[in-house]
């Protein structure tokens, strides 16, 4: 078979073709794949129009195809290169070509990018598709650097990525949104029947409220409210039109009645979503209508079914993370239907995969309640999202630690294979993880990897379950583990004495033991040690970190661990969204 070449000797072999008058992403892709041939080889790649008489890698956007925005075709002919897609697909196309000429995009700081004197063509005939049409989470890296999220094949609402960068999945409203609905400062005074009736009650303090969703003026206002909110965000594809972020669902009368018919207050939920995804289809054809089903209204309603035009966004909030949900048995994480009987989280996945024609997820993968305290998920991560897809899911959202400095608790290493696996639920997990590890930790990445299994081994052979918001206080953080733990990182750093840029990554995950134990003291112990906390936030800091805890500042965490709270957060009698301490 003949040979063909993309460099030679130093010297480019192809060309990158483009159309006469190319797309934005074909611009950005060839962009792309220029810079990084020329990294690899040092030679000079040339952007070309097609039709001329010479070897070329072409890029084409091709839209309203099998492939979707995101998926693409890589082929080989004649001794040229072809990479088309949809929108998004094209310039997927070119990194996915990239990485098989060996190149890895671990973060945005960090990348393998390997040098060949001569490059050869490999012959390719490849096409992929995602499973999942929207794939999200919320790591700071991918937040920080939509650039860096292109590269990992993400669309969701946080990563703001520009139109010739192949855009993202936009919503007007993302989740959370009865206060958006129906504002409280504008109706509660004169019309308290407008909110939910909650032991003989109708609270309307900041998000800690929901609606009467029964209530004909209700959802009068709520259409008219969406329909503005769609007028005033034209690019939006989705808006949520969900519960606020607590409990309280109306026990008014109507509204009681609907969920014991519908053994859930989900189906009131569905019924009023889907009443205004039907008065606003004729005027939003496009426009899908998304709402949660969290907590109170997880379980799937029996009788009402979402509209063809509705999202169902299921949340996994109350389960333990530590093991696959489909062979966790800790019955504590099921929640109550009307009539009391229990609806575990699999079950209500798959209930809601049998109704939904479009179902999404809202999935957790961090300790809120402490950024820094290892979060022994690895194993679960994977079967999680092959049960996802196995049941409907069409998309999914893994909610992280997304403070603005980033995590300690291995964050560039869990946003990356997060990111393969919402791409490829059955993908290679052991491989890419191998690979994160030698290139970002080098000689310390075995015992990187011997940390992530003890905690993972740990929490599997005594059956441990940890949740999203734990404190620190489960068998598998005991002062006796956190020994265990040093003494690894003991070797590791010692496996990259002198070799300063592995020792800051290692340092900097040590961050996360050195944490819990001066927590723990402070809790559990009442010791509290001024040289050591002093020294933690000097190095804590050094790393360009910053919160520890979802809701407060660091500054208010300190001040949280020298009262002897678990959190800075208890100091707040009331706290929302809205009064983050930033």
């Amino acid at each position: 078979m003949e040979k063909h070449y993309i460099a030679k000797d130093g010297k480019a072999c192809m060309a990158i073709a483009v159309g006469s008058d190319p797309a934005p992403q074909v611009e950005y892709a060839a962009n792309e794949l220029r810079y990084y041939l020329g990294l690899m080889t040092a030679a000079v790649f040339e952007v070309v129009p097609e039709g001329m008489d010479i070897p070329v890698i072409k890029l084409e956007r091709r839209d309203k195809t099998e492939l979707g925005e995101d998926g693409f075709r890589l082929y080989t002919e004649g001794g040229n290169l072809t990479i088309t897609g949809g929108k998004r697909g094209v310039i997927y196309g070119v990194y996915e070509f990239l990485e098989k000429l060996g190149c890895r995009f671990f973060t945005p700081q960090c990348e393998k990018v390997p040098v060949f004197t001569t490059l050869e063509l490999p012959e390719l005939n490849e096409t992929q598709v995602p499973i999942l049409e929207y794939r999200e989470h919320n790591y700071s890296d991918l937040i920080k650097y939509p650039q860096f999220a292109v590269k990992c094949r993400l669309n969701g609402a946080h990563h703001r990525i520009k139109e010739n960068q192949g855009g993202n999945l936009s919503y007007a409203w993302f989740v959370h949104t009865f206060s958006q609905l129906v504002p409280p400062e504008k109706y509660a005074a004169e019309h308290p029947e407008y909110y939910a009736l909650v032991n003989g009650e109708r609270p309307t303090l900041s998000h800690r409220f929901q609606l009467c969703l029964t209530n004909p003026d209700v959802l009068r206002i709520s259409i008219e409210s969406v329909r503005q909110a769609l007028l005033d965000h034209p690019e939006a594809r989705i808006i949520s039109i969900s519960q606020n972020d607590w409990y309280g669902n109306c026990t008014c009368e109507q509204c009681l009645k609907i969920d014991k018919e519908e053994g859930s207050p989900a189906g009131t939920l569905l019924r009023f979503v889907n009443a205004i995804a039907e008065a606003l289809e004729p005027e939003f054809p496009d426009v899908i209508f998304d709402t949660l089903a969290y907590q109170y209204t997880r379980p799937a309603p029996k009788i009402t079914r979402p509209r063809h035009n509705v999202c169902v966004r299921l949340c996994s909030i109350e389960c333990c993370f530590a093991h696959p949900f489909e062979k966790c048995d800790d019955a504590k994480r099921a929640v109550k239907r009307p009539d009391g009987s229990l609806s575990n989280f699999i079950t209500d996945l798959e209930e809601w995969g049998k109704i939904c024609n479009r179902m999404y997820i809202w999935d957790y993968t961090t300790c809120f309640a402490h950024y820094p305290t290892p979060h022994p998920n690895w194993n679960a991560l994977q079967p999680n999202m092959q049960a996802f897809v196995r049941n409907n899911v069409k998309g999914v959202f893994e909610q992280g630690n997304s403070a603005f400095g980033g995590g300690v608790d291995l964050n560039e290493l869990r946003a990356y294979i997060i990111s393969k696996l919402l791409w490829d639920p059955y993908t290679d997990v052991e491989r890419h993880m191998t690979e994160f590890l030698e290139f970002y930790y080098g000689p310390a990445a075995p015992y990187i990897r011997e940390y992530i299994r003890t905690l993972t081994d740990k929490v599997e052979k005594e059956n441990i379950h940890v949740g999203f918001n734990d404190h620190p206080v489960a068998p598998f953080l005991t002062e006796d583990m956190l020994d265990v733990y040093d003494k690894i990182f003991d070797r590791a750093e010692a496996a990259v004495a002198g070799q300063p840029l592995y020792q800051y990554r290692v340092f900097k995950a040590r961050l996360a033991i050195r944490y819990v134990r001066l927590i723990r003291k402070a809790k559990l112990q009442g010791i509290r040690d001024a040289e050591e906390i002093r020294d933690f936030y000097r190095d804590w800091l050094s790393c360009g970190l910053t919160r520890m805890d979802e809701w407060v500042s660091h500054q208010t965490t300190l001040r949280g661990i020298l009262s002897g709270k678990w959190r800075g957060v208890e100091f707040y009698e009331h706290w929302t969204a809205e009064g983050r301490d930033l």
